[in-house]
């Protein structure tokens, strides 16, 4: 599936940052031919040596500080880290889905109100 999506995106983006599962033969092909350099971690024992070693610890150093903080900030808001409060998959994909939509809005009225976006925003969303 990833191949697919690959082609769908702006050819403004130059860099693909992608886990171990990501370093395959079919994503590097698509890569190479849209002109993308594929940034994954390795397979092999470690310490990497190849020339690629600093340029991954870069971009694996800036996912670790976005990603993982909003997954953690997220999770935390909505209580993710146990059981969620549906039950079946298409009840859990809306409370999920509608999580999202919340955070969103959220974030929207904190942006247009010019409120800090790290202060305040946990009790805000539980409180709605």
């Amino acid at each position: 599936m990833i191949p697919a999506l690959l082609h769908d995106l702006p050819p403004e983006v130059r860099f693909i940052l992608g886990d171990l599962h990501y370093n395959a033969p079919n994503v590097h092909q698509v890569c190479e031919q849209d002109g993308r350099i594929l940034v994954t971690s390795r397979y092999g024992p470690y310490p990497h040596t190849d020339d690629g070693k600093e340029v991954r610890r870069i971009f694996h150093k800036l996912r670790s500080m976005t990603i993982e903080n909003f997954n953690e900030h997220f999770k935390g808001i909505f209580d993710g880290h146990g059981q969620v409060p549906t039950k079946g998959l298409i009840n859990t994909q809306r409370f999920v889905l509608g999580a999202i939509f919340i955070y969103q809005l959220a974030l929207l009225y904190w942006f247009e109100n010019g409120l800090d976006l790290r202060v305040g925003l946990k009790a805000f969303l539980k409180a709605a």
